[in-house]
Parts: C-alpha cells; structure tokens; sequence
C-alpha cells in the first residue's frame, strides 16, 4: 500500500501555529488548487497539517497568497461536529514543504541557505576579489 500526495497552490491565510497540550508544534493551513478545464476553471480547497519542526517553519515562512509545493500522505478522518453530527474530513498531513515563487515582503532573503557566514561577508569590505 502507498499512500502519498503533492499538491501545489497558494495559502488561503496565514498558517495557524498552536501547540499540543505535550508542546509539541502543530500548523494547520489551506491551499487553493486551480483545476482548469476546457468549460470552467475550478478551485479546490485543501487542508494541510505540519507537525513538530515543519510546523514551526510553515509557522514563520508562510503566509497567505504564497505558493507552495506539499508532500505528505492524505488522512480521512471523522469527528463529532458541534451540533453532535458526525464529520468526515479528508486532509494532507505534510512530510516536506517547498515554498515556491518570488520572496515576499518582510521574509529573510536566504531563510534556511546553509553556509551563510557573515565573517567572510565582512573581511573583504574592499569590494577585491579575494584570489
């Protein structure tokens, strides 16, 4: 059995960030999907779920409108909604997230580049190039 979804698409609204009663890190968020046919164009609305680390960084990168490419498996699950009727809701719990497209305003320009140093940054203030 395999169970694993990719979806692409832009974030509805902010992720939102809480934690379990354990502390650990938990972001829920939704991505907008266009389906494009030769009569309509469709969108379908899909519920993501990050847990502990991916959770956190979904948390502080993401924001509405932003693109996004999702890796995780789809979950059905079933709950009692408020007025006692039972639910059923199928979302994609994530395993790996690419945000996708431009930077947007305020985001740090390399979030999560490995081997930016700011020492080596400042010695060579002259603008030489160091060979």
């Amino acid at each position: 059995m395999y169970n694993k979804v990719f979806i692409i698409g832009n974030l509805t609204r902010d992720p939102e960030l809480r934690y379990t009663p354990a502390g650990i890190p938990i972001a829920r968020f939704t991505v907008a999907v266009n389906q494009r046919s030769k009569e309509k164009e469709e969108v379908d609305f899909i519920p993501v779920i990050a847990w502990r680390r991916l959770a956190e960084i979904c948390g502080e990168f993401l924001k509405k409108g932003r693109s996004v490419a999702v890796e995780g498996r789809l979950q059905v699950r079933t709950f009692a909604g408020r007025d006692g009727q039972s639910r059923t809701v199928a979302e994609v719990v994530a395993d790996n997230m690419q945000m996708l497209g431009r930077r947007l305003e305020g985001a740090p320009e390399n979030a999560g580049a490995e081997g930016s140093d700011s020492k080596s940054d400042s010695k060579n203030e002259g603008g030489e190039v160091p060979f």
